[in-house]
């Protein structure tokens, strides 16, 4: 492994000069300048220039550092983010069309999100990197620069929001052949791990190695966990991070995921984010905490001087209430998301909010009024974590703007009758075609991509012949 510090050199004039402070960096630096000095310091041979395509995975290329730091042009082709999560792509119509000459796009490092890759032998680094036609201009349909158009439309308002995800996930057995159901990995103890152990320490212990390393290896990219707490599936684990900037949030999602798959495999085990991979067990989700700071005064917009709730907090949960249906195509991106989203179940199926109350799909959690905040409780952990917040905080966004009434809070169960969300992945689709409001701040073209990829995803799901049919169609119809 590479060094990760040095200390003191000596100087030209035979004393000792002080390490630089942005060197010891473990995430980020200011310029070219410090990025080829860090990669130096770190004895830094490959470095892995990434993206995160519309499913959130990350694509890119890989260089030598050398390369890397000599103003090399970077490019993919943009036929990468129109790509369906099985590979292939979506037809022509509804607003998309398929670019005839699959032109590249440029990537452009961010290197603020310069890291060491710490799973690899090599010494190597990755970096985030944006999305720019041949001219400069910002790619519209990327999901990286979505999160920067919202984000945009608050700062013209002056406004900041703030945000705090929480991502749910499965530890499972290595499972080679899709033919067979996942199941629950060993623990330590040596037997398959069981559910019920919702906030068990001896949940958790039974991954003490696997946890170690997911705290080593996050330690060394910078990257901050606030808790890690087992769930109540089997094998299930959930990590909270701590509250921040959203494409710093996004960023550090992205990374966690590659993070925690990759310690899985260290121990022989998956690391899955599917929302339901499990029949009978709880799905995974990825619970969003939402304020909005008014970035002259830097308070809270959503609580009063008295400390009382303003007419922004309701208006902001007043536009989730009515757009976030519209929109659950970007929290709930695939047909295996639906699975998790069903009544008499901690995964909301309505649009109704409450303070402290689970069974909502927008939770207002006990706080002071400074930390008053929105959890949007409807995101699966398979959602594209830049998509999800770019999707919540527009809807938010559009309800500040349009000042749209919140409903009275529910102080009940939410969960048990009505279902106000759509029940399936094309319903989702036609109703995120038809939210024109969203459309504007996400970006037409963005919106026209995305759905056609979702499409072209279903229609791949529905030629496959399901357990579940040869069960019960084969002798009975």
């Amino acid at each position: 492994m590479p060094p990760e510090k040095k200390e003191v050199r000596p100087s030209s004039r035979g004393g000792r000069a002080r390490t630089p402070a942005f060197l010891k960096n473990q995430r980020g630096v200011k310029n070219w300048k410090e990025a080829s000095a860090w990669l130096e310091w770190r004895g830094i041979e490959d470095i892995e220039c990434i993206t995160p395509d519309q499913a959130g995975v990350a694509r890119g290329k890989m260089m030598p550092s050398k390369k890397f730091t000599s103003n090399t042009s970077l490019a993919l082709p943009s036929a990468v983010f129109m790509t369906t999560i099985s590979g292939g792509y979506p037809e022509d119509g509804n607003g998309f069309h398929y670019p005839e000459d699959d032109g590249d796009l440029k990537l452009l490092p961010d290197l603020s999100t310069l890291t060491v890759v710490p799973w690899e032998e090599d010494p190597t680094a990755a970096v985030i990197c944006d999305l720019v036609h041949q001219d400069g201009r910002s790619v519209e349909f990327t999901p990286r620069n979505v999160l920067k158009r919202v984000l945009a439309a608050y700062d013209e308002r002056g406004l900041k929001p703030v945000v705090a995800p929480e991502i749910e996930f499965y530890l499972v057995r290595k499972n080679p052949d899709p033919d067979y159901p996942l199941t629950p990995p060993v623990g330590r103890s040596g037997r398959p791990i069981g559910g019920g152990a919702g906030y068990s320490i001896a949940g958790v212990n039974e991954f003490d190695e696997l946890i170690d390393d997911i705290y080593h290896f996050s330690e060394r990219q910078g990257l901050e966990i606030d808790t890690l707490i087992h769930e109540e599936g089997a094998g299930q684990l959930e990590i909270n991070l701590r509250h921040g900037n959203p494409i710093e949030l996004a960023d550090q999602v992205f990374m966690f995921k590659r993070t925690i798959r990759e310690a899985a495999l260290k121990h022989e085990i998956y690391a899955t984010f599917m929302a339901k991979p499990i029949q009978g067990q709880p799905g995974s989700a990825m619970h969003i905490h939402q304020s909005v700071i008014d970035k002259k005064t830097g308070k809270n917009i959503f609580s009063a001087e008295d400390g009382s709730e303003t007419d922004a907090f309701f208006h902001f949960i007043g536009g989730m209430q009515k757009h976030v249906p519209n929109a659950l195509v970007m929290f709930a991106p695939y047909v295996n998301s639906y699975r998790r989203l069903t009544q008499q179940a901690s995964a909301p199926v309505n649009n109704k909010w409450g303070y402290d109350n689970r069974t909502t799909a927008f939770r207002v959690p006990r706080s002071d009024p400074a930390a008053r905040r929105v959890e949007n409780r409807i995101p699966s952990s398979d959602a594209n974590p830049y998509l999800a917040l770019a999707a919540s905080l527009a809807c938010g966004l559009v309800g500040i703007n349009k000042k749209i009434k919140a409903e009275p809070p529910v102080l009940t169960t939410a969960n048990a009758d009505e279902i106000d969300l759509p029940r399936g992945l094309l319903e989702a689709v036609g109703l995120f075609e038809d939210d024109k409001e969203l459309g504007a701040i996400l970006g037409k073209s963005f919106a026209a991509t995305y759905t056609a990829i979702k499409r072209a995803e279903f229609e791949t799901f529905m030629e496959v012949i399901s357990p579940w049919e040869r069960e019960y169609l084969l002798l009975n119809v």
